[in-house]
């Protein structure tokens, strides 16, 4: 069977992951998971502006989350649910890898991500990103996003937080995802 994206990037060290993380990013084909999510959105202009044209979700607490993931032979789609009713507010994603990194594409930003793990948590690190796939844009500007996948109690758990110069924190989530039960999907 074919390696999953995370499975490729990682390499031996994606059989060392926590059983969740293995589960979520081990699927082939589609999986959906649901859990709960708070997002805090930056309370600036610049970081608002940011934040809505990168199509985050508005800010809420305790609130539900449905991931739909679909993956292929080019990578990996992921459609994020965040609130209700379901079309409150959706983030959708495709991943893809290249020369070792994931690529990411979230709105008109296309981010590339050096991923590694350590005591059973993977993390995300920006190590490029281009708007429109086309303009470099340095990579200083992104240095205060940070991303991270872990285990807690069983549950895959998340945190995404990005500030960037002269917007300040843009937004900040964080939740956790179960494998969606089959009549929930």
């Amino acid at each position: 069977m074919t390696p999953t994206l995370y499975q490729t990037l990682l390499g031996a060290a994606f059989f060392r992951l926590p059983d969740g993380l293995r589960a979520l990013h081990g699927v082939h084909g589609t999986a959906r998971y649901a859990g709960e999510v708070t997002v805090v959105r930056g309370t600036g202009l610049l970081a608002r502006l940011c934040a809505r044209l990168a199509g985050m979700p508005r800010a809420m607490t305790g609130a539900p989350i449905t991931v739909d993931f679909a993956r292929g032979p080019k990578g990996e789609v992921w459609s994020r649910v965040f609130g209700s009713p379901p079309k409150a507010s959706r983030l959708r994603s495709r991943l893809s890898q290249r020369d070792g990194q994931l690529r990411e594409r979230i709105g008109p930003v296309h981010f590339r991500f050096l991923l590694h793990t350590w005591d059973g948590t993977i993390f995300w690190n920006v190590a490029g990103a281009r708007l429109f796939g086309m303009l470099p844009l340095p990579v200083a500007l992104f240095r205060d996003i940070r991303c991270s996948e872990r285990e807690v109690d069983g549950r895959y758990t998340f945190e995404i937080e990005a500030a960037l110069p002269l917007a300040g924190p843009v937004v900040r989530y964080h939740g956790w995802l179960l494998p969606a039960s089959a009549d929930a999907a």
